[in-house]
């Protein structure tokens, strides 16, 4: 095989050690780092002295980011290779064996980096995976309070479609301070929950014991520190994506795509659609597209590949989203395909959908423009004619097919 690099290097990344090797026309070098900040520099620098230009490590949890990060400033060129695409021989396996066959694949450019987008990009992505973390934290707080009413026979989740709207979070303040009356707490409703008054009354009658009580106040208390981190964190997302408000605008205009879901796919994906030829390329990447498994001619399981597993979360969430809406292409595609292979697939499907639609508007620079709910209908009109007089006919029916006049 060709050497496409004379001087590079491999590491094989671990908590508290880093085995590296370096492979020039001279020979072979191989060395062991720790992974405090000093045995980094160290690692740098010895990888600088030997003029290597090229430097590849495996995508180990979280520990290649400082070492990335390291190399990256002194522009060595770092590759960070998928696992899964560098096994060795099996039974052969050692540290000091794994960083030599990273390193003979660099020199013969037998692997391919993965996306790793710029520093700016990588801060944002950090900042609004928290914040997804965070809301996704408050969500399970609720369930929490949720179960402790119920274990207090408490039914306001029965009357109430949010237990934590205006009128439901008074109903359970004045509960802490121990009103029982209630005729009382269902004053506390507002809105469209006053028609409900009578059935109030019957969902409050239960009992709360004092560790219940004192629960449902930590956990209140946790939630409004929580809603109130969520809103710094919203503030610092809207500040660094000022560059990209256009952007924003633009995946907006998309159905089921909400401004923090627009944020969240800027923020894994980016605005530079260049790095991936065609939609197909991006959505592959996420692992929004069936896998290929055929052999002997028999396709076997087609369930997506693993991919970005934060944007597939968030596209399933737009796909869902887009389903409730009416008269939109998506929300028709979602419930076509749930008929027949279910929700979760359709959901998937519909993400496939989204994330295509991104790729086109972010490369068009241009606004989202909806094909209608009888888009697939309207190009298979002949086929749907045909297939409905052939089922009226074999009922005993005469069918005579008219063009509907424009009144």
């Amino acid at each position: 095989m060709d050497v496409l690099h004379e001087c590079c290097c491999g590491l094989d990344v671990h908590k508290k050690s880093i085995t590296a090797c370096i492979i020039t026309p001279k020979g072979k070098e191989i060395k062991t780092f720790g992974t405090m900040t000093r045995n980094l520099i160290e690692l740098v620098d010895w990888i600088k002295n030997s003029r290597c230009t090229h430097v590849a490590m495996e995508s180990t949890g979280d520990y290649w980011k400082p070492i990335y990060n390291l190399l990256e400033v002194e522009d060595l060129q770092p590759l960070l290779v998928n696992a899964q695409h560098i096994k060795a021989v099996p039974g052969r396996k050692t540290d000091v064996k794994d960083a030599e066959w990273i390193t003979r694949l660099l020199r013969h450019g037998l692997v391919q980096g993965s996306f790793v987008p710029d520093r700016d990009q990588r801060e944002l992505r950090e900042i609004v995976r928290y914040r997804r973390s965070i809301i996704e934290e408050r969500a399970r707080e609720v369930n929490r309070i949720q179960k402790v009413l119920e274990g207090g026979n408490i039914k306001l989740a029965s009357v109430a479609s949010n237990i934590l709207g205006v009128s439901a979070r008074n109903m359970l303040e004045a509960i802490l301070q121990g009103e029982k009356d209630t005729e009382v707490l269902a004053d506390f409703a507002q809105k469209k929950l006053k028609a409900k008054k009578d059935d109030l009354k019957l969902a409050l009658e239960g009992r709360l014991g004092e560790h219940q009580v004192l629960m449902i106040e930590k956990q209140l208390g946790h939630i409004d520190y929580l809603d109130d981190l969520i809103k710094e964190l919203d503030e610092e997302i809207e500040k660094r994506m000022l560059p990209f408000v256009e952007d924003l605008e633009l995946l907006d205009s998309i159905p089921g795509v909400g401004r923090r879901i627009a944020q969240q796919i800027i923020a894994e994906v980016g605005t530079d659609m260049s790095r991936f030829p065609t939609p197909g390329h991006l959505c592959s990447w996420a692992g929004m597209t069936p896998g290929h498994d055929e052999s002997a001619g028999k396709k076997k399981s087609a369930k997506t590949r693993k991919g970005n597993k934060k944007l597939r979360s968030a596209l399933t969430e737009a796909a869902k989203a887009a389903s409730r809406q009416k008269n939109t292409y998506l929300s028709a595609q979602y419930h076509r395909i749930a008929a027949r292979r279910g929700k979760n697939r359709a959901a998937i499907a519909v993400g496939h959908t989204i994330l295509s639609l991104v790729h086109i508007l972010l490369t068009r620079k241009q606004a989202y423009v909806d094909l209608g709910f009888d888009y697939l209908e309207q190009r298979k009109k002949e086929i749907i004619v045909k297939q409905s007089i052939k089922k009226l006919e074999s009922l005993g029916l005469t069918v005579t097919i008219r063009e509907q006049t424009a009144s």
